[in-house]
């Protein structure tokens, strides 16, 4: 009887240490274990590239046509200095609409920025007629205006060239 008693009392041990193996709390350490091992071997995902600004086309713009890229309903905000338009979009709290700038905004800015001035009478009235040849302006205030081009340059892409309507005529029939 001793042995049959033994071989009980060995199965009966083998049973408790089975049913202390499997407890909630040994499947919550198993299952964290398995997910840590899992996190470490995966593959990793391939990496996002940031997307490049759409590709702006360089165009020929006359100071009617610029007008509408004044930063109103979402536009772009573009300014013309020297002949150059630049895409201030970017500096939209400055030049878009109610920034300290914007009454430059899809104009040509070069006198107003020569002078230091924002007035109106700083921007051309006659959109039609020829483009400010800047005439009358001293060597401070074209240093200054050549200062504010080279922060342009820096900072901002040029997206096109500023004509006065009778040369941009004269180029579409040539």
């Amino acid at each position: 009887m001793d042995y049959v008693e033994n071989q009980m009392a060995d199965q009966a041990s083998r049973d408790l240490g089975a049913s202390a193996l499997i407890t909630p709390l040994n499947f919550i350490l198993l299952s964290a274990v398995l997910y840590t091992c899992y996190a470490l071997l995966r593959p990793a995902p391939p990496p996002v590239l940031p997307r490049d600004a759409p590709a702006t086309v360089f165009r020929t713009y006359t100071p009617r046509t610029l007008l509408p890229f004044s930063g109103k309903d979402d536009t772009p905000v573009y300014l013309a200095v020297r002949g150059r338009i630049f895409d201030v979009s970017r500096g939209r709290n400055f030049y878009g609409p109610g920034g300290p700038y914007s009454n430059f905004a899809g104009r040509d800015a070069s006198r107003g920025l020569a002078c230091g001035s924002f007035d109106e009478d700083m921007l051309t009235e006659d959109l039609d007629g020829p483009l400010d040849k800047l005439e009358g302006l001293d060597s401070g205030q074209l240093e200054a205006l050549q200062g504010w081009e080279e922060r342009f340059l820096e900072k901002y892409e040029v997206v096109g060239r500023l004509m006065s309507v009778d040369d941009y005529e004269a180029t579409q029939k040539a």
